[in-house]
Formats: C-alpha cells, sequence, structure tokens
C-alpha cells in the first residue's frame, strides 16, 4: 500500500477546512510574546474527530463561542467543501461521539441539574447515552452514564456499554475504583433499548469481553478472606476458571490493584485462546507476555523494559477492517514510548512523524476498511493537538483543539531523571521559557498521587512558561509505570520523602545552574494541592510562594467520609497514609511561613468543598493572611472547568505569581 511505503504530500497541510468558528481573542496579536489568559482559558475548539468505517464520512465535535457548546458535524470526506450534517442535543451538551460502523454513531451528553454536591462522587450533572442515525438525522437515547466497551464488530444493530463513566478519570484518587460493581448491556442503536448481559457482583465487579461480546476475564474480592482473584474462561465457557490470587491485607500487592494497567489487555489475531497480558511476576517491571486460556498460564514474555512498566498496548490501526492484531507495547519515557512488533505500522507512524509539524504523541484515531484514509491526531509541547485527514497522498489539517496557541510561542518540554536524597532516582519533565537561565521556578504537581503522569501538552505549565516560569513536573516516587520499588518507595510518605523529592528537584535545577533559589513557587492541583499546603508549612523552606487548587486539605475527614465497611487492610492502610498517618494540612496551619493561595471549585465530588473552607477557618484562626477563590459551577476536572472558570483561574494565579508571590513577586 502507497501510503506505508512513501512520504507523505503534504501540499494541503495549513489548511483548516473544516475548524471555521467565530472563536477568537481580541488580545492576540500575531508576533506577541506573552499569549494572553483569553486564549488559554479556552475549553478544546475541536475534539473527537473520526472516520466513519468506509471512510465516506467525517466527525467532528467543535465549539463555536467561547461561551458556547459543542455541536457535532458530520462532513463528507469526497466533498468537504459541501453542507455538513450540524446538530445539538438541547437542552443537553454533547460530551464524547464515536463511530460504531458506517450508519451509526455512539455518544454520551450531559446536563447540569444539581447547585452542590452532598456526598463524595455525586456528579452535579446528569447523562444520557444516544446514538444517532446519519441516514435519518435522529437520536436514540437511554439515560444513565455508560460507555462503551466493545463495537460488536459482527453485530451492526447493538455495541456493548458499560455502567461508569463517560468522561475518564485519571486522577486514580479512588482506590476502591477497582472492586465498584459494573453492569453490562448490549445497546441497540436503533431503539435506543439495552438488554442486560453481565451484572457486576461484589465478587465478580467488572469483566474484559471480546469482539464477540464474549466475557473473558474478571476480577473477583472476597470480603471475607481479602483477596483478589482473577478468573478467566474460553469463548463458550459458562463459568470462570482460577488463574492468580492476592491477599489485599498485604501492601506489597498494592500495584496490582492501584497500577490499573496489570491483567488482560487484548487477544491475538485469529487465535481467542491466546490473550496478551501485562504482570511483573519476574520482581520489579511490568512486561508484556502471552496469557494462553487453553493452561490458564501466562507464556511467552514479549516485551520488558528496563527503565519503566509496559503499562498498554496498541493494535492494528486498520480495526474497521477486521485487523486486530498487535503491533506496538507502550511504555512511559519522554512521551508515551513504543516497542515495535510491526515493521509496516512502524513505517507508517515514522513517515507520519516527518510530516505533521511539532510532531511528538502520534495517534491515528480511525482508518478506512481500505486502509486509504485515516484521522491522525498529534499533541505535544509545541501542539495543544491537532488532527490531520489523510487521503488520496496528503494531509488536511481539519484543525486544532487551539488553533489560537501559535507554536512559537510554546516551550519545549525536558525529560530528566535525578536522585533523591535516598538514592530513589525520579523521572521529571522540565518545561524551559524562553531566553536565558537561571529562571523564577514553578514545581507543579497534579493528581493521584500515583498515576502516571507523562507530559504531551500541559496548558497550565505551557502558560506558566509562556509568563517566563520554568516548571519543573516530577513524577512521584508513588506514580505507576517506573516499577515496583519506585512505587512502593513511597508508600506512607505523603507529605514526607514524596515532598523531599520535590525540594530535591528543585535543588538539582539550582546546581545545573537553571532556576534562581531566590524566586521559586510551588503549585498544585488535588493531591498536588495537597503538596502545596504541605510545601507552605516546610521547615527551611525552598518556595516564595504556593498554589494550592482542589486541595486535600484534612486527609483525615475525607478518609472517614469515604471508608467503606470492612475493607481489605493493605487498601484501608493506603487511604490513612495519604495524610491521616502523617502530615494532614489542617494541622499544620500554625506552620505556614509563606504567602499562600487557595482556590477550590465549589462543586468538587472528589475533594469536597469542606476542604476549602474547614481549611481557611483553621488558617485564620491561626492568625494567617492568605488569599482564597471559590470557582462556582466547576467539578475536580478539567473538562467540567467552562471558559469563565479557567479565565478567572489562570488571571488570579498568574496576577499573585507576580505581585504577591514572596516579598517582590515571582
Amino acid at each position: 500500500m502507497k501510503l506505508l511505503k512513501s512520504t507523505f504530500l503534504a501540499a494541503a497541510a495549513g489548511a483548516m477546512v473544516l475548524s471555521g468558528g467565530s472563536v477568537s481573542v481580541t488580545a492576540q496579536t500575531q508576533n506577541a510574546s506573552t499569549i494572553p489568559v483569553e486564549a488559554w482559558a479556552l475549553r478544546d475548539l475541536m475534539t473527537n474527530v473520526s472516520l466513519s468505517p468506509s471512510g465516506d464520512k467525517l466527525l467532528l465535535m467543535k465549539l463555536e463561542s467561547k461561551e458556547g457548546e459543542y455541536i457535532m458535524e458530520i462532513h463528507d470526506t469526497n466533498n468537504l467543501t459541501g453542507k455538513p450534517i450540524r446538530t445539538k442535543a438541547d437542552p443537553m451538551e454533547i460530551i464524547a461521539a464515536r463511530w460504531v460502523n458506517d450508519r451509526y454513531i455512539f455518544g454520551t451528553a450531559w446536563q447540569v441539574k444539581r447547585k452542590s454536591v452532598k456526598r463524595p462522587e455525586q456528579d452535579i450533572r446528569d447523562y444520557l447515552a444516544f446514538s444517532f442515525d446519519t441516514e435519518t438525522k435522529k437520536f436514540s437515547k437511554v439515560s444513565g452514564n455508560f460507555n462503551i466497551v466493545n463495537n460488536l464488530p459482527e453485530d451492526d444493530n447493538n455495541v456493548l456499554i458499560a455502567t461508569g463513566t463517560a468522561v475518564s478519570d485519571a486522577t486514580g484518587v479512588d482506590p476502591f475504583a477497582a472492586f465498584r460493581p459494573r453492569s453490562y448491556y448490549k445497546f441497540n442503536l436503533k431503539t435506543g433499548t439495552r438488554s442486560l448481559v453481565l451484572r457486576g457482583s461484589e465478587k465478580y465487579p467488572t469483566a474484559v469481553f471480546d469482539n464477540e461480546g464474549n466475557p473473558r476475564f474478571t476480577t473477583s474480592y472476597d470480603a471475607g478472606s481479602k483477596k483478589q482473584t482473577f478468573y478467566y474462561r474460553k469463548p463458550g465457557d459458562s463459568s470462570w476458571t482460577e488463574f492468580q490470587s492476592y491477599d489485599l491485607d498485604d501492601p506489597d500487592n498494592l500495584y496490582r490493584v492501584l497500577g490499573g494497567f496489570q491483567g488482560l489487555q487484548g487477544f491475538k489475531q485469529d487465535n481467542p485462546n491466546i490473550g496478551y497480558f501485562i504482570d511483573n511476576p519476574e520482581g520489579d517491571k511490568a512486561a508484556l507476555y502471552e496469557f494462553n486460556f487453553d493452561t490458564g498460564q501466562l507464556g511467552e514474555k514479549l516485551f520488558e523494559h528496563p527503565d519503566a512498566d509496559v503499562i498498554g498496548i496498541q493494535t492494528s490501526s486498520m480495526a474497521w477492517a477486521g485487523d486486530n492484531k498487535l503491533v506496538a507495547a507502550i511504555y512511559p519515557g519522554a512521551k508515551y514510548e513504543r516497542h515495535w512488533f510491526d515493521e509496516e505500522e512502524k513505517q507508517l507512524f515514522e513517515n507520519l512523524q516527518r510530516e505533521i509539524p511539532h510532531a511528538h504523541q502520534i495517534s491515528i484515531s480511525s482508518r478506512s476498511r481500505d486502509g486509504k484514509k485515516m484521522i491522525v491526531n498529534n499533541r505535544g509541547p509545541r501542539d495543544p493537538g491537532s488532527y490531520w485527514l489523510v487521503m488520496d497522498e496528503k494531509m488536511i489539517k481539519v484543525g486544532s483543539r487551539n488553533p489560537l496557541l501559535d507554536p512559537a510561542q510554546l516551550s519545549d518540554v525536558k525529560y530528566i531523571r535525578y536522585t533523591a536524597r535516598d538514592g530513589l532516582e525520579i523521572p521529571a519533565y522540565v518545561t524551559i521559557p524562553k531566553g536565558e537561565g537561571p529562571f523564577p521556578l514553578i514545581v507543579q504537581h497534579n493528581g493521584g498521587p500515583h498515576v502516571n503522569a507523562v507530559i504531551g501538552f500541559g496548558e497550565m505549565n505551557q502558560m506558566f512558561a509562556n509568563a517566563g516560569y520554568m516548571v519543573l513536573y516530577p513524577q512521584n516516587r508513588i506514580s505507576t509505570g517506573w516499577g515496583q520499588k519506585h512505587f512502593d518507595a513511597g508508600y506512607g510518605e505523603h507529605g514526607l520523602a514524596m515532598q523531599d523529592d520535590k525540594d530535591d528537584g528543585v535543588k538539582y535545577l539550582i546546581e545545573q545552574g537553571l532556576a534562581d533559589p531566590d524566586r521559586v513557587a510551588f503549585f498544585g492541583w488535588s493531591y498536588g494541592g495537597y503538596a502545596a499546603l504541605v510545601a507552605a508549612s516546610r521547615e527551611e523552606n525552598l518556595y516564595q510562594c504556593s498554589i494550592a487548587v482542589a486541595a486535600v486539605a484534612d486527609a483525615e475527614k475525607v478518609y472517614i467520609g469515604r471508608r467503606g465497611t470492612n475493607p481489605p487492610k493493605a487498601l484501608d492502610d493506603w487511604s490513612k497514609r495519604r495524610g491521616t498517618i502523617g502530615i494532614n494540612p489542617i494541622n499544620e496551619v500554625a506552620k505556614v511561613n509563606i504567602p499562600l493561595l487557595m482556590v477550590h471549585p465549589k462543586q468538587d465530588r472528589r475533594v469536597m468543598y469542606f476542604n476549602f473552607t474547614d481549611y481557611k477557618k483553621a488558617f485564620e484562626a491561626a492568625g494567617k493572611v492568605g488569599q482564597f477563590m471559590t470557582v462556582d459551577g466547576a467539578d475536580h476536572f478539567s473538562n467540567t472547568w467552562m471558559y469563565s472558570h479557567q479565565q478567572a483561574l489562570y488571571t488570579k494565579m498568574l496576577d499573585y505569581l507576580a505581585n504577591d508571590c514572596g516579598p517582590d513577586g515571582l
């Protein structure tokens, strides 16, 4: 196939033929060195770009105004200048959409229905799942928060869906999420009705299905023995067979539960009795293995990396043609790196890498059955996210998540590894502003604390760098993807060694001559907000100020409010150690010795608003002076922050850093 063998003709690259709209930022000038807050504050202007299996139709979602809602457009790829199908979901807003066959699109919509959050994980929004018939231009819908588990490629009328979250949560804060039962249904695309396939139970909460809709793998939890057990079955089997069992009273087994990536990943092309499995049976790093459903044992080790875990797999971009072969293993590094098994797919990606400007994290979101058309995504330090239509040996830029950001104004991100004071090597990402160092430095960390956080395009670290600040984004010693030893080194070290690591990163950059020792600040969101509060109360403080957003300020109260009945000891201890045993910021307010800005979304379902109000009360009772800001209408997760929310937050943070961070500002 010519696409795979030659360099693309990029004559049409840069022609944003489909990205029209009225979004503009009047303060933006073409050659300005500083990007206005209004540009950073935009929601993604384009998203969910994909091709139908035939390649004849192009789906995208886009915003047409700063405060507007997403509309869904369907274009004819054979007539891109023609009038598209355009639709909304009033009074709800479409937030996700994807092709499931040549006629139907499956998606999710939401609507704000409540003004406040009364308990952890309560959403202020209602959700519905829908299918859209591109021939009749009609919706079929069912209330509820569902996501697609499998397209069921042999069944044109149905898809397999599951209860859960339509928008993924990568913060990994909830250690009991793996044991929360989900139910699985066949969703009829034409009628919008659903029929139960498998109901998750306390014993078997979740399952992995194959393309024929057969449940093939499940995780069981026994509340009496506190054991987690993996089970499998072959196609046609009616019962489960045990594979592995782990004692969840033993903290050594937490990595398998909280890592989120170990277990069955998929099935071998044309052999349903061979699967792909990620595990670390030989020690530190998780590797990719074959799993034999006939013997119930791990087979050949396919790939292992010396410095990182295998955290996922990539299958063929020709999925619509029925090709699901394994093409790569994924592991973290400077980006999400690939170990290739398929030379043809590797060559395709290398061709794309050469042709797309500022290529970094390339992916193919969809490809026609004949392979001649595809949608390619790129995301990286100098590209907030671009979408490219490849057809007729040409590339057409469909649009960008944020076309107002000029790549020339964005900053490079350097992947480093530095040594902490106890000898542990810490992976980290440094965003380097324009000009010559030493630079004022911001230490940034967001949620988790155990999620893997490889930086592709980081909006806030790029915004800080554009304002002249270098940004250090270290991986917590408890973060996943870097091996079990790295994970275990953080057990019980919240606010302690995990905090030392950040200070050690500051000292490393100072020693390298890159950071100004008198101009250092701390910024964090969620767990990072917790760390920002801890940073504000450290003795011999390295920081001139700290900014805590959506921070866990009273870890003990959070733990008590979330603790289930009779939980496994290791998971219970994990939750306790996130501030209950160790540093709890609300008990440290008297030690705060630098300026503090605290911001919290009022409808936060993950880190509830009492963290903000209780800390503020204790802070003021201790005679401390800080700045406190509430954001009304936003939740914990970035997808719920509208333009006005982000504009208010970004304006406040930049003003605070410039004017109120330390004696003379940062």
